[in-house]
């Protein structure tokens, strides 16, 4: 495997040879230069070869399936398995064989796995954000489970859920939505869309939210982990400013 190249033995003094060598899973290639009379120094240079194992041996799509499960903790996307080459049929048939629950359009879920609605619900709608009393719990800025969940979207875009758990959409401008997102985890481990807490606290301050609510949430963020700056900056955005300075002022 010679290229730009004299192909040779490394023994003609005063010539400059290259020589590549295959060896299982690298290719070494050497660079022969004469250093001084009857005197050569090798440099090799190795570089891993990435073989595509649908090219190299026979693809087993149970493993290939089996192993998407236990990534999403037993919550699987049709998707993310067509993904991979395999066709949409033979997943579902696979899952259904297995004895997986259908539970939103595309996904399903394992026999033995607990059931996430935040994380499902964020695999159905990928504009959902998760806000207001929903992103406090998540957060850990509340000290309850909400009733249901609240989550923004941009206006303009269209929720069409039906699953068992409420939910609440709050329609925002395109400029607002993107302020202070972010990610999450769920109790059960799965990351999804969230605001920050600073974008947080300012929507709570804007909305009827309980009072009691308030204050534990700007306590728990205030003993924590704060960034006053970006708060006051997005209460400024939000018009919400001197709402969040008393707070401030009788906590600080």
């Amino acid at each position: 495997m010679i290229s730009n190249c004299q192909k040779g033995t490394g023994k003609e003094q005063g010539r400059e040879t290259c020589i590549a060598e295959n060896v299982p899973g690298n290719l070494i290639w050497k660079d022969v230069r004469p250093a001084s009379a009857g005197h050569f120094f090798v440099k090799k240079l190795t570089f891993t070869l990435h073989l595509d194992i649908t090219c190299c041996m026979k693809v087993n799509k149970k493993e290939i399936i089996e192993a998407k499960i236990l990534q999403n903790q037993g919550i699987i996307q049709i998707a993310d398995i067509v993904a991979e080459g395999i066709s949409k049929q033979y997943a579902i048939k696979y899952l259904q064989d297995r004895n997986c629950e259908r539970v939103a359009k595309g996904v399903y879920l394992a026999p033995d796995a607990w059931q996430d609605d935040l994380y499902i619900i964020s695999l159905q709608h990928k504009k959902i954000v998760y806000s207001h009393d929903t992103a406090l719990y998540l957060l850990g800025l509340s000290e309850r489970e909400p009733i249901c969940f609240t989550v923004t979207v941009p206006r303009g875009y269209k929720v069409d859920y039906r699953g068992k758990s409420p939910l609440k959409k709050v329609t925002v401008v395109e400029k607002r939505y993107s302020l202070g997102m972010d990610t999450a985890v769920t109790p059960y481990g799965h990351t999804v869309p969230c605001y920050n807490a600073e974008r947080t606290l300012c929507d709570i301050f804007r909305t009827d939210t309980e009072i009691q609510d308030k204050q534990f949430a700007v306590k728990e963020y205030l003993s924590g982990k704060k960034n006053l700056p970006r708060l006051m900056e997005y209460a400024k955005m939000l018009h919400v400013e001197q709402k969040i300075k008393q707070y401030m002022e009788v906590l600080l």
